[in-house]
């Protein structure tokens, strides 16, 4: 399938801000499963781009003026294959799977959450026991955030010593189900000597309607938008992703 996604954040300040640095994963790079046909990401002075530990695309923002708004936009054009999966990491950054067994503040595993996951320690060695954890957590966190129900997944796949990661991208729903819209994430676990995909919000595979952007341990390594300041008060976030299939 081919999509157009456009992705656009405004930040609003009750006073100026002096000065600021925000760390941008916006931009998608070519994996096994998509292909980027066409990219831009316009931002209210040069951004410096480079790549982080991760391999994602990483621009770096630094605004040394005082402003009151912060209007940041991505867009572009993405080719995704029916394949599902991702049987690697992005092109070109290998990285050992050992490193996503390490926790994080946003995936331990406390009381209630590790005795739900006991049930599943025999079955996690294999992709389908993998399946069977995403589902029951997809039923626990009912009506939850994606995020919060992929940092759970995660955190119960490190707890049996099975690397796990966070993505975030897009996902395309047609009209009648979701708009079109979205910004979303998911989960990869590494099980019999590949990584798997696991949507745990929709309770599928990872196919053609998801474009991958970023990878980390969590929410925080691979967030669309991350950033410090000096000054500006009070900030107010409008943001706006779209997803629109142009041929199927």
């Amino acid at each position: 399938m081919k999509f157009r996604i456009t992705h656009e954040f405004s930040y609003r300040y009750d006073s100026a801000v002096r000065l600021s640095t925000q760390y941008l994963r916006l931009t998608p790079r070519d994996t096994a499963r998509q292909k980027v046909t066409g990219w831009n990401l316009e931002t209210p002075g040069a951004a410096l781009r480079t790549t982080d530990g991760y391999g994602n695309v990483l621009h770096v923002l630094t605004i040394d003026k005082a402003v009151s708004e912060i209007s940041i936009e991505a867009a572009g054009t993405v080719e995704t294959s029916p394949a599902l999966d991702e049987p690697s990491d992005f092109t070109g950054a290998p990285l050992s799977p050992l490193l996503f067994l390490r926790p994080s503040g946003l995936t331990r595993v406390d009381g209630p959450l590790g005795a739900f996951a006991e049930k599943f320690r025999r079955a996690v060695a294999e992709h389908s026991g993998l399946r069977e954890l995403a589902a029951a957590i997809n039923d626990k966190h009912h009506g939850g955030s994606a995020a919060d129900a992929v940092h759970a997944f995660i955190a119960c796949c490190r707890h049996f010593g099975v690397p796990a990661r966070y993505v975030s991208g897009y996902a395309y729903a047609r009209k009648e189900q979701n708009n079109g819209v979205a910004m979303h994430a998911w989960a990869e676990a590494w099980v019999e000597q590949r990584w798997r995909s696991f949507d745990i919000a929709h309770d599928t595979p990872v196919g053609e309607a998801h474009i991958k952007i970023a990878v980390g341990a969590d929410y925080l390594d691979a967030c669309p938008v991350r950033g410090v300041r000096i000054g500006g008060g009070a900030e107010t976030l409008l943001a706006h992703a779209h997803v629109e299939a142009t041929q199927q």
